[in-house]
């Protein structure tokens, strides 16, 4: 079973730091607004991957940085959503 931070990761690789001449160092840590990894739009498209992957429904008022600007604020807030985090 893939960890959750994993998935995670590899989505953000996969769809928004593939195939960019600049090499980004993609850490739990990183803000991915402030970094350029994601815009607001990308934020979106993040929201509705962690509502297919783990079947959650994010509300607007919960799409704020505190919950998704980074990996490592993603893994708090699905623990709070009572998704089972794989470690």
């Amino acid at each position: 079973m893939q960890k959750t931070e994993e998935i995670i990761m590899n989505y953000i690789k996969e769809n928004f730091i593939a195939g960019r001449s600049s090499k980004i160092e993609l850490t739990p840590e990183i803000s991915l607004l402030e970094s350029g990894i994601m815009d607001s739009t990308g934020i979106l498209e993040l929201v509705l991957f962690l509502e297919e992957q783990f079947a959650i429904k994010i509300d607007d008022e919960e799409i704020v940085p505190e919950n998704l600007d980074s990996v490592a604020n993603l893994l708090v807030f699905l623990e709070k959503k009572k998704v089972a985090i794989t470690k």
